[in-house]
């Protein structure tokens, strides 16, 4: 009795019926918990291709008689036919033309980010290893730096534009950009949650 561990000593006492729970329940755990991983990892998806589709689009601001977006400039003549130019300085608004320059560029960027974030999040689910769990946490990092990529962008485009602004002038793919830009946050907060629930961060420094 002397020479067995605790671990061992515990395990003699459970009753025959709790060690025949016990693999039951490390199981269901291991269910929940791929579930959630690949919950996340649909969820990034989708936010990829809401970012993509309104950066792709970037008309994101109807208003007076003109449409703001990240890549042209449109007017209504009064045959209701959109006059579009890529020279936004003609926007009349101040700073448009390289305001619009580095807010094209965030929200691209922050699909490019994010779509490295996403292959690392399969890749680890995919290919199992010692470092998967880094992957996964890395991954869920870039997810975050998406976040903070893409609402800055979101951000700035309202402050740009603030004069012109009307909340039922926002368009589609500009709401595409905001939910986008909440998933990301959403999900790289969920992503590191889960791994340090069920790897502590102690551990991950080990590996």
């Amino acid at each position: 009795m002397a020479g067995r561990s605790p671990v061992n000593l515990f395990s003699s006492l459970l009753s025959p019926k709790a060690q025949r729970l016990l693999p039951h329940r490390r199981l269901q755990k291991a269910f929940f918990e791929v579930f959630i991983r690949s919950l996340i990892i649909l969820c990034v998806a989708i936010a990829v291709v809401l970012s993509s589709i309104s950066v792709c689009d970037g008309r994101w601001l109807f208003a007076r008689g003109e449409l703001f977006g990240l890549w042209h400039f449109c007017t209504v003549s009064n045959s209701s036919v959109l006059k579009c130019v890529t020279d936004l300085s003609l926007a009349d608004v101040e700073g448009m033309n390289v305001g619009m320059i580095l807010i094209r560029s965030m929200v691209a960027f922050a699909v490019v980010v994010a779509i490295f974030g996403l292959e690392l999040l399969m890749v680890s689910q995919v290919c199992e290893d010692a470092n998967s769990r880094r992957k996964w946490s890395l991954g869920s990092v870039l997810i975050l730096v998406s976040f903070l990529l893409s609402s800055a962008g979101v951000l700035s485009f309202s402050i740009l534009l603030r004069d012109h602004i009307i909340f039922t002038g926002f368009s589609l793919t500009y709401w595409c950009e905001f939910i986008a830009a909440f998933l990301f946050f959403l999900n790289g907060i969920s992503g590191l949650h889960i791994n340090s629930l069920t790897y502590p961060w102690s551990g991950l420094g080990k590996i």
